[in-house]
């Protein structure tokens, strides 16, 4: 059934109208909803595990050997190392900035229960949700890396700088400033390469720590010891004191749309010396790397951010572009179509209808 030019009016002004909304949010949500989704979420649970690679050093110090009534220090070779980190959103946090905390523990797993543990630290840090960077308050952080006679962990303030667990939204190819746990400070983290991983565009960073007074970081009994001689493996026995130095090459690669780090790796270089350039004996050295499952595990999240920021940052604008425009234009040429039917006789009008009458009247006037 024909439209009456009225309805045909109506019709085109609703559809203009329409078209226009529709227009104004393929706009708008680029802007404002994109801006919203590209944050770190709330609900972030990350956990990431590395082991030692096969084939090259894993060395571990055994403790017991320092404090054995003979012999010297002992390194115990191809340890296997396995490397946890569990990283939650914790208070405060809102909008526009979020606390991560991670606890991260590092065991040889060659060894049971309490053992096998070498070191374990929890991280606390308030980050920009977008930036990835620390807020600027002081603390912005803690670091815990011992505990009370309760087995609590005893955090202390700690000013962080620079990045860490994510990059920002957009990574771009430039050096970045990388926070270092064990040093407690900054290094850059430069730009290598672009590459792949699993067929997902990563960006390749590096950072390197150099020789580390881990002393003069925390004074930790473990950081300074004064042992005869000959359990350093020096002739004598009078007593020697040596600190506990740390060095680290950090491998980072990274998703740049997300900012996500799908793999991670570390060649970390802890040992005991008179001079940080000359290393008498070996703590621990070894290069750790995210296992496959962890890689795919990150794949997934950067995947599942990245479709999220495709359909409200590119598929809905167009969808939402297309449609407005076809309603604009519906809507203009069903107004012209209603406007030309009203303004003239069309040949199929008889001498009866409405506008003849009208004119009827005003002649007989």
């Amino acid at each position: 059934m024909a439209l009456s030019a009225g309805t045909r009016r109506t019709v085109a002004c609703l559809l203009v109208g329409l078209g226009a909304l529709l227009i104004v949010a393929a706009v708008m949500i680029p802007t404002y909803t994109v801006s919203k989704l590209a944050k770190t979420p709330l609900d972030l649970e990350i956990t990431t595990i590395a082991t030692n690679q096969p084939g090259e050093d894993s060395l571990v110090l055994d403790a017991k050997s320092l404090t054995a009534p003979e012999g010297a220090a002992k390194i115990d070779t191809n340890v296997p190392l396995i490397s946890q980190r569990f990283l939650t959103v914790e208070e405060p946090s809102d909008a526009t900035e979020m606390t991560v905390q991670a606890g991260q523990t590092l065991r040889r797993i060659d060894k049971q229960g309490d053992t096998g543990l070498l070191t374990a630290t929890v991280d606390r840090v308030t980050i920009d949700r977008k930036t990835g960077a620390p807020v600027a308050k002081d603390p912005n952080g803690s670091i815990a890396v011992t505990v009370n006679k309760d087995m609590q962990s005893i955090a202390d303030p700690v000013q962080h700088t620079g990045l860490q667990y994510r990059f920002p939204i957009g990574t771009e190819k430039k050096t970045y400033p990388y926070f270092d746990v064990n040093a407690r400070k900054s290094y850059d983290a430069k730009f290598i390469e672009e590459s792949e991983i699993n067929d997902m565009k990563v960006y390749h960073f590096q950072m390197s720590v150099p020789a580390t007074n881990l002393w003069d970081v925390i004074q930790s009994p473990s950081n300074k010891l004064s042992l005869p001689a000959s359990k350093w493996g020096l002739e004598g026995d009078d007593p020697v004191t040596m600190t506990r130095f740390y060095t680290d090459t950090r491998d980072l690669w990274v998703e740049p749309q997300t900012g996500t780090v799908i793999k991670g790796g570390e060649q970390i270089h802890l040992y005991y010396a008179r001079s940080g350039d000359h290393p008498d004996v070996t703590a621990l050295k070894s290069h750790l790397v995210f296992d496959e499952n962890t890689i795919e595990s990150q794949i997934s999240v950067a995947k599942e951010n990245i479709d999220k920021l495709s359909l409200y940052g590119r598929i809905m604008p167009i969808v939402l572009g297309v449609l407005g425009v076809a309603a604009v234009v519906g809507g203009v040429f069903l107004g012209i179509r209603g406007g030309d039917g009203a303004g003239r006789r069309g040949p199929g009008r008889g001498r009866d209808d409405a506008p003849t009458e009208q004119i009827r009247i005003q002649k007989n006037l």
